[in-house]
């Protein structure tokens, strides 16, 4: 091929344009090589810090309760036969002496018409007897009868009164086996589920229902062998507990306070040695039957008054694996992680009975932000302990 000077001029710019585009590229990249890079910054760290709040506090203890009624009474019937009636609606509140159950009345009708036939007949042969004996006596006193026919007449009229007795013992016996055929209840209260049917035949080994007394209702609560010696005051260590004199609030199964305060009734005769636990019972008063026997809650009594207490917001206190932790901000503005031992929760603050003095400053706000360490910019908060 064959090239003349023009067309060799025309094709060195398109040979020499690819080299310059390297060129170029080469020179951009050492520029940007080149370039210092600005430094990153992470943001300050800001907390809300605060001391701790110093004041007394009611000291409260609980309990793990659950509730039994006042007075628990089974209904059994006192004579087998067969159920044909029952009289109350389950659940209800029923009286004293209230018809339950029916049992058939029919066969223990006729056990005391036929206990009435036999004492009647026994009354007439007491009758005859006493006459016998009345009429011999002036004679056998005149010797005109022989004396042993009247000493036989004086024991038959013995014998004739002491089966007056027992037949009427018999008919007073019919006479309650009639009359237990109604099924009663023993106590006022509320009647549970039936637990038979019509048509059962029942004994005095069958539970028909049962009826608890459920105004006022009982709550037992078990509280250890240390904690009864604190109350009785008779423990040398640890502070006395104002237990037995103290009202206790029930708070139920919901989180929900009970309205009513209750009373301590008594305390169980024993230990228990599984436990180490003894059971106290107190009593709340219970109006419209609200609360039933089985439920659970737990039982709150003030035990003391703590002097001077470091309380902090809750929201300053972290738990982990079952301890508790505070961040304390130093004067050269870093926190530290410091263990506590936590007390009783006082509204939205927390006591704090070990790890802290008065003048710490402790991160109210923004625990979650920091570290052992870590420095940070601190803000003052003011706290105030609700009034208790």
């Amino acid at each position: 091929m064959k090239f003349n000077r023009f067309s060799l001029a025309f094709a060195r710019p398109a040979l020499a344009r690819p080299v310059a585009l390297v060129i170029l590229a080469i020179a951009a990249s050492a520029g940007i090589v080149g370039c210092k890079k600005a430094p990153f910054k992470l943001p300050d760290t800001e907390v809300l810090i605060a001391p701790p709040v110093q004041q007394d506090v009611t000291v409260h203890s609980e309990w793990v309760a659950t509730l039994d009624g006042y007075v628990n009474a089974e209904i059994r019937p006192h004579v087998s036969g067969y159920i044909i009636s029952q009289n109350y609606r389950e659940g209800d509140v029923v009286r004293k002496g209230q018809v339950l159950f029916e049992i058939d009345p029919r066969p223990f009708q006729a056990t005391l018409d036929g206990a009435k036939g036999e004492l009647a007949q026994a009354k007439a042969q007491l009758g005859k007897s006493t006459i016998d004996v009345e009429r011999d006596t002036p004679l056998a006193a005149q010797k005109a009868i022989p004396k042993e026919k009247l000493d036989n007449e004086i024991q038959a009229k013995l014998a004739a009164q002491a089966l007056v007795q027992s037949s009427e013992a018999a008919v007073e016996r019919a006479e309650l086996d009639l009359g237990w055929t109604k099924v009663t209840s023993l106590v006022n209260g509320v009647a549970g589920i039936a637990e038979v049917q019509m048509g059962n035949l029942v004994g005095p080994n069958v539970r028909l229902t049962s009826v608890s007394e459920v105004d006022p209702i009982k709550v037992y609560f078990p509280i250890s062998e240390q904690e009864y010696l604190r109350a009785k005051h008779v423990s040398s260590s640890g502070q006395p507990m104002q237990l037995f004199d103290s009202a206790p609030e029930l708070i139920l199964a919901d989180g929900t306070v009970y309205p009513h305060k209750g009373k301590i009734l008594w305390t169980d005769r024993q230990v228990d040695t599984s436990t180490g636990t003894i059971r106290l019972v107190a009593a709340f008063s219970n109006p419209g039957n609200i609360l039933r026997p089985g439920q659970y809650g737990r039982v709150r009594i003030q035990t003391s008054t703590q002097n001077n207490a470091l309380l902090v917001p809750q929201s300053a206190v972290k738990e982990i694996q079952g301890g508790y932790q505070v961040a304390v901000v130093g004067a050269d503005k870093k926190a530290s992680i410091r263990p506590v031992k936590a007390g009783e929760k006082v509204g939205t603050m927390w006591v704090i009975n070990g790890g802290l003095k008065p003048e710490d400053q402790v991160v109210v706000e923004g625990i979650e932000k920091v570290k052992d360490g870590t420095t940070v910019v601190p803000k003052t908060a003011q706290i105030q302990a609700e009034a208790r």
